[in-house]
C-alpha cells in the first residue's frame, strides 16, 4: 500500500464512519496499550535483532512501558480535554453564546525513526487517536523487525479503518512526506527534517517536527561531582546514547575535566548493552570524533572526549560524551547560545538563582535539574523542541491539542446592540461609529 492509497482509504472510512466518540477513543487507546504489552517479549527480541544487540531493559522501559503509561494518562483525562470551553461575548453582541471545541484534523501521517522504533511511532499515534484522528505510520526501514511488529499491533488494535502502516525505504519515505496528510509528524535528524518540511510545504501540511541537537549538561560549582557524573552517565548509557535528548556535552563550571573523568570512572556504569545500530552510524561517529582522544570508561560503555572539532559542533547521538571546562556560568551560557536551541538543558548543582539565570538566558524544549533524560517519561509534560531542535508539542494534553483543530462556535440571539450597525447605516449609527473611535460627528 502506498502512502496515497493509505490516506485515501482512511479518508473514505472517516466519511462513512464519522469521528470516534469518547467511548470509542478510550477503547482504541486501551486496545493499543494492551497489544503492545502483550508483545513485550517479541518487541525485545525484534529490537535486539535490529540493533545487533540492544538492552532488554531499555526496550521494556522506553518502547513498551512508556506506551502503556501514556495511554492510561490519555484515557484518564480525555473527557475533560474534549469538553467545549465557553468564551466571553462582548456586550454589544449579547445575548449570543460563544465557545470553542477541539475537533479532529483528520488523517495524521507519522514518520518514526529507528532509535526508539516502537515508542516514537506510537506515542504520537496515541495523541492523534485521543484527538479523534486516524493514523498512518511509516516506521524506519533500519528496524524492519520492529516495523513488522508495528504493522501487527496497529492491525490488531486499530483495524484498517482507523490505522494503517506503510513500510519501505527512502523512496517510500519521500512519497510519505509529500502526501497531503491533515497533519504530519516527523521524528529524526535536523537535516532530514528540513527535507520533510520542504516536501510538506507543497500542500501546506501542518507539521510536528521532533528533531535533535546538542543537549548540554551544566555541572555547576555546587554540584556533588560523583553524583552528577553518575546521573549523566546513566542517562547517556540508555540506548547507547542514541537518544535525541541524551546529554551530549558536559560543561564544567568550577570543576576540572580530570576530576570529572575520575568521578565518571568511579561511577561504575559499565557497558550499555546496546550497539551502535549500523556501520553508517558508526562511520558518522568516527568522522565527528576525528583525532579526539576518546577515553572509554568500560568495554562497550561510554567514552569521554574533549569538546573539539565535530564533537563540539555536531550532535553526537552515540556513546561518546564531550567534556568542556568553562570559566564561569556566563561562559557556559555563551557556549549554549552559540549553537542551535537544544531539546533539553540539564543542570547539576544549580541554585534557584542559577536555574533562573539559565532559564532567562537560553531557549530550549526543557530545563531539567538534578537528572537527565527521564523527564520524557512524565506523561503530563509537553515534549518538543525550539527552532532547529523542532517545533510542535506532543504527549498528554499538549499532544491532544496539537492534533486538534480549535474550532470557534457562535450562536446568535434574535437581537443585539451590534445590529444597530447593519446596513444601510442610519444617521445615528454613523454618529455612534465615529464616537466609538474618537472622531467628531460628521
Amino acid at each position: 500500500m502506498t502512502p496515497a492509497q493509505a490516506l485515501a482509504a482512511l479518508r473514505a472510512a472517516e466519511a462513512e464512519d464519522g469521528v470516534p466518540d469518547l467511548h470509542q477513543r478510550r477503547a482504541l487507546l486501551d486496545k493499543l496499550s494492551r497489544a503492545v504489552m502483550a508483545r513485550a517479549a517479541a518487541i525485545v527480541d525484534a529490537a535486539h535483532a535490529d540493533f545487533g544487540a540492544r538492552s532488554a531493559e531499555d526496550t521494556l522501559l522506553a518502547d513498551v512501558k512508556i506506551i502503556a503509561d501514556a495511554a492510561a494518562h490519555l484515557r484518564r483525562n480525555l473527557r475533560r480535554w474534549m469538553r467545549p470551553a465557553r468564551a466571553s461575548v462582548p456586550f454589544p453582541f449579547q445575548p449570543a453564546r460563544a465557545w470553542t471545541e477541539c475537533v479532529p484534523k483528520g488523517v495524521v501521517g507519522i514518520m518514526s525513526p529507528w532509535n526508539y522504533p516502537v515508542q516514537l511511532a506510537l506515542l504520537p499515534a496515541l495523541d492523534a487517536i485521543a484527538a479523534g484522528n486516524r493514523v498512518v505510520l511509516k516506521p524506519s526501514e533500519h528496524t524492519p523487525r520492529c516495523a513488522a511488529l508495528l504493522a501487527e499491533i496497529v492491525a490488531e488494535a486499530l483495524g484498517p479503518r482507523m490505522g494503517l502502516v506503510v513500510q519501505g525505504g527512502p523512496e517510500v519515505a519521500r512519497d510519505f512526506a509529500a502526501t497531503p496528510w491533515d497533519h504530519l509528524v516527523f521524528t529524526g535528524g535536523t537535516e532530514t527534517g528540513r527535507k520533510v518540511m520542504a516536501a510538506a510545504a507543497r500542500h501546506l501540511t501542518p507539521l510536528t517536527l521532533e528533531l535533535g541537537g546538542k543537549c548540554p549538561a551544566l555541572v555547576l560549582p555546587g554540584a556533588d561531582l560523583a553524583r552528577a557524573a553518575r546521573d549523566i552517565l546513566v542517562a547517556k548509557a540508555v540506548n547507547a546514547g542514541q537518544t535525541c535528548i541524551a546529554p551530549d556535552t558536559v560543561l564544567l563550571v568550577g570543576h576540572a575535566a580530570a576530576d570529572f573523568t575520575r568521578a565518571a570512572r568511579e561511577a561504575g556504569v559499565g557497558p550499555t548493552g546496546t550497539q551502535v545500530i549500523n556501520t553508517t552510524q558508526q562511520a558518522r561517529l568516527d568522522r565527528i570524533s576525528g583525532t579526539a582522544g576518546i577515553e572509554w570508561l568500560a568495554p562497550e560503555g561510554i567514552g569521554l572526549a574533549p569538546a573539539a572539532g565535530g564533537l563540539a559542533e555536531e550532535e553526537i547521538f552515540g556513546p561518546v560524551l564531550a567534556v568542556e571546562e568553562c570559566a564561569d556560568l556566563a561562559a557556559a551560557l555563551d557556549w549554549v547560545r552559540a549553537r542551535p536551541h537544544p531539546l533539553a538543558i540539564y543542570l547539576f548543582g544549580a541554585t534557584r538563582a542559577e536555574e533562573e539565570v539559565v532559564a532567562a538566558g537560553t531557549r530550549s524544549g526543557a530545563i531539567v535539574t538534578g537528572r537527565a533524560l527521564e523527564y520524557a517519561a512524565i506523561t503530563a509534560l509537553p515534549f518538543g523542541g525550539v527552532g532547529e531542535s523542532g517545533f510542535g508539542r506532543r504527549n498528554g494534553e499538549a499532544g491532544f491539542r496539537e492534533f486538534s483543530n480549535l474550532r470557534a462556535r457562535v450562536r446568535h440571539g434574535r437581537w443585539s446592540l451590534a445590529r444597530l450597525f447593519d446596513r444601510p447605516h442610519s444617521g445615528l449609527a454613523r454618529k455612534l461609529i465615529r464616537r466609538l473611535v474618537g472622531l467628531p460627528p460628521p
